[in-house]
């Protein structure tokens, strides 16, 4: 997508970067997480977990968002993201640590 114009405050603003967990004994194979994610992240795989169903395997890991639809979606709880630390970042706590 191409804008018109570029924001005053690009530079402040961070888009966050999620990981995705992935339980896949736990999961029963429904696909919510994979048909609901906004980004296409999620996709379905080939093999098969202990209860026999095929559970969803991260596709684009650099493309989540954080938004936690998969986690809020799964009826078994089987998916859940956690905040993944941009280098920058970590760069700049570790530097205030040592201050």
């Amino acid at each position: 997508m191409k804008f018109w114009r570029k924001p005053l405050d690009l530079d402040k603003i961070k888009i966050p970067c999620g990981e995705i967990h992935i339980f896949k004994d736990r999961c029963k194979g429904c696909a919510f997480c994979v048909e609901y994610c906004p980004k296409d992240v999620l996709e379905m795989s080939e093999e098969f977990n202990i209860k026999g169903y095929h559970p969803p395997y991260v596709k684009n890991p650099d493309d989540c968002l954080e938004c936690h639809l998969c986690e809020m979606l799964c009826p078994e709880f089987a998916i859940f993201v956690t905040l993944k630390e941009n280098e920058e970042s970590a760069n700049v706590t570790a530097e205030k640590g040592r201050k």
